[in-house]
């Protein structure tokens, strides 16, 4: 008797090693197809077999109407952390969804590390000085040791970032949906404990979920609970903050620093960068455009994560990171 394998479909155009690690992850359990390789009617035979389906960006890679005629599809693996830009309404809404959280954790963390010290130790502010001819080589900069740092948002990122922050001194106060953890932090939380955090923190991470409840979280308030030196790290979405709040709040206090590698609107998630206010020209901001995840052989550890998500589900376990109902907007 023949055994149908399963059909794993890929709509993404993998890189040979990404392909190489798509079939070691999944081996010889599963019929594993590439969209890319497909002729129109083999695409039209993938997707009435595919039983579970593996997107980088089902924006331009699907449309709804492919949507449908996955009449077998049971699972849904996409390769991004965050989920927010990514049309979940297309798929029914019974059907089990995963992001790929956690996959691009260690290189997020160097880079949270790398915009804090930055701006910790004034790098821009003193390149600037001493472009100017200015040599200010006894104006105070900042250490680590024994700082409190808040991180908002404490998965993956958020804690392989409170890893490298603890190697150097710094006390590690957390914010999550359950308010416990068994990471080594000074303090654990809800965001019910939001204000307590935010005062008495010298460093704010933001790696949170995009949700209807994180959504201008930051805003005039909060950031006037944060210290007049505080450091603001934003790794996450641009929208967490008021963008007008936060401009206003750097114009209005010089010594208050904000590293933004997220914006409010940008290439992949809106079609273009976009600000409404020039953050850029103020010399307590530094700006980097949403690469913390990309390093060499990044997307192809993303994918391995992906995969073994995917095995996990063909093997009759419950997959990882499975969306809950605030991150499919309801």
């Amino acid at each position: 008797m023949t055994t149908t394998l399963p059909c794993v479909l890929v709509t993404h155009d993998p890189s040979p090693e990404a392909r190489a690690a798509y079939r070691h992850e999944l081996g010889s359990g599963c019929e594993l197809l590439f969209r890319s390789d497909l002729a129109p009617a083999e695409w039209d035979s993938a997707r009435a077999r595919a039983r579970a389906l593996i997107a980088l960006n089902p924006r331009i890679e699907i449309t709804a109407d492919d949507v449908a005629a996955m009449t077998a599809l049971g699972f849904v693996q996409l390769l991004p952390a965050g989920v927010d830009h990514v049309p979940l309404h297309l798929f029914p809404r019974e059907l089990p969804i995963a992001s790929n959280a956690g996959a691009y954790a260690g290189q997020m963390a160097e880079f949270v590390l790398a915009l804090t010290l930055a701006a910790a130790k004034r790098l821009s502010v003193e390149h600037g000085e001493m472009r100017e001819g200015r040599f200010n080589q006894f104006v105070d900069n900042r250490t680590l040791k024994g700082a409190a740092c808040a991180i908002l948002g404490f998965g993956g990122a958020g804690r392989a970032a409170a890893r490298l922050f603890r190697l150097l001194g710094a006390q590690i106060h957390a914010i999550n949906r359950s308010g416990e953890t068994d990471e080594e932090v000074a303090f654990i939380g809800t965001l019910a404990a939001l204000e307590d955090v935010l005062c008495r923190a010298d460093v704010v991470v933001i790696s949170l979920s995009l949700t209807g409840a994180t959504a201008g979280l930051i805003g005039a308030r909060e950031l006037g609970w944060m210290k007049d030196d505080a450091i603001l790290v934003n790794v996450a979405r641009g929208e967490i903050i008021d963008q007008d709040a936060l401009y206003r709040h750097l114009v209005d206090n010089e010594r208050f620093f904000a590293c933004l590698e997220s914006w409010w609107i940008e290439p992949v998630r809106h079609g273009e960068f976009r600000i409404a206010h020039p953050f850029l020209d103020l010399p307590n901001v530094i700006a980097a455009p949403h690469n913390s995840a990309s390093v060499p052989g990044g997307q192809v550890e993303a994918v391995r994560q992906g995969a073994r998500n995917v095995r996990r589900w063909l093997d009759g376990k419950v997959p990882r990171n499975l969306l809950g109902a605030d991150e499919r907007g309801g």
